[in-house]
């Protein structure tokens, strides 16, 4: 990704982006602006809402789906999840209440142009959160959810489901994915 703008402080970023029309990522001093999404990716974080919004109903959970703000404090970087998952009590940057500081689980919507990124340097800056213990990531073009899972020690693990019948199973919030439900109305 280019930077789109010239080395700003959080401060800075987070003034302008409260102003912007078009929402921007944060990262070591650069802004960069977020390119719209595809059907399918819309779809899918469509139905992942309607899927969660059920099973998380009477817990402690709540979840936002792709304008709530997630900072990564150690890092200082800002980016926009396409859901994010946060329980109990939700810690926010400022008053102003929509950079979340305590996500337990961040799920990506890969993208053909934000897959290398969103599996790399960016879980590389959300594996900085302290808060954080499930980053899943779902592929848009054909069966495919990655999850993985942060143990007590800290190490992560990855399991896989490929198949329309398969579940992944959030343990961290106490919900399942059917991979078929997360699928329905996705051209593959």
């Amino acid at each position: 990704m280019p930077p789109a703008t010239p080395t700003f402080d959080p401060a800075t970023y987070l003034q302008q982006e409260r102003e912007a029309t078009e929402k921007s990522e944060y990262l070591n001093g650069q802004i960069y602006a977020m390119a719209g999404a595809s059907r399918e990716h819309n779809q899918l974080v469509f139905n992942l809402a309607g899927l969660l919004h059920g099973q998380l109903r009477g817990s402690p959970c709540s979840a936002y789906i792709n304008d709530m703000r997630v900072r990564s404090r150690t890092t200082e970087a800002y980016f926009y999840p396409d859901l994010t998952v946060v329980c109990n009590d939700a810690e926010f940057e400022d008053d102003e209440m929509d950079t979340l500081l305590n996500p337990v689980l961040i799920i990506e919507v890969l993208s053909p142009s934000t897959e290398g990124y969103d599996r790399g340097a960016k879980f590389a800056h959300y594996r900085q959160m302290e808060s954080l213990r499930e980053y899943v990531l779902i592929a848009q073009d054909r069966y495919s959810i990655e999850r993985y899972i942060r143990s007590e020690d800290g190490q992560w693990t990855l399991s896989e489901a490929n198949t329309p019948e398969s579940v992944v199973e959030l343990m961290t919030i106490g919900c399942h994915l059917q991979v078929d439900e997360v699928y329905e109305k996705v051209s593959l």
